[in-house]
Formats: C-alpha cells, structure tokens, sequence
C-alpha cells in the first residue's frame, strides 16, 4: 500500500518553515502558560525574572517544548521529515537550557 502524502504539504517541507514556528512556539506556550496558570499580577518579563535563578525555569522550558513534540510527532507521521526535524532543531535550545537549570 502506497502512503498517503498530502499535495499541500509536499510545498511547506522545509526546514527554515519548520524551524522558525520550533524557535516561536515554545515561548508562546509558555506565555499562555503563565497567563492562565500563574498566580499573581506580574507581567510576563517579571514573572521570567522571578522564575530564573530556580529550578521552576528549567521546568517550565521542559513544560514549554511539549507542544514542539506533537508537532514533530504529526509531521513525522505524514512523512514530512525536513518540517519536522526543523521543528525539533528549533526546541533544542530551549532543552538544553533547562538541563542546565535543573
């Protein structure tokens, strides 16, 4: 059986299109994140800073690259490789800062 491949896809396989979103999304997550979840009145740069020097960084950087991995998992599966191995690259600073902070 032949695989499935969308037509629409086939034109976004690249990996700069999917390495700019693995840069954006996680710090997008982790505003709304912090938005909706955080207690208190602090903006999010102060809450950033507040949340620094801790362990409660790296944790929330961990937290912050879930999104990255459904969409490597989704695109990987739709064999759309460049778009997800440019996703991942793009959340791999993200990881390895917060080994750094755990």
């Amino acid at each position: 059986m032949e695989s499935v491949k969308f037509k629409w896809l086939e034109r976004f396989n690249l990996f700069l299109v999917g390495f700019i979103p693995g840069l954006l999304f996680p710090v997008l997550f982790m505003w709304v994140y912090l938005n909706r979840y955080y207690p208190g009145d602090l903006s999010f740069i102060e809450t950033i800073k507040v949340l620094y020097p801790g362990v409660l960084m790296g944790k929330m950087l961990m937290l912050s690259i879930m999104p990255n991995l459904i969409l490597v998992f989704v695109f990987y599966k739709t064999e759309s490789f460049k778009l997800a191995s440019g996703i991942l690259l793009g959340g791999m600073p993200y990881f390895i800062a917060s080994i750094f902070m755990l």
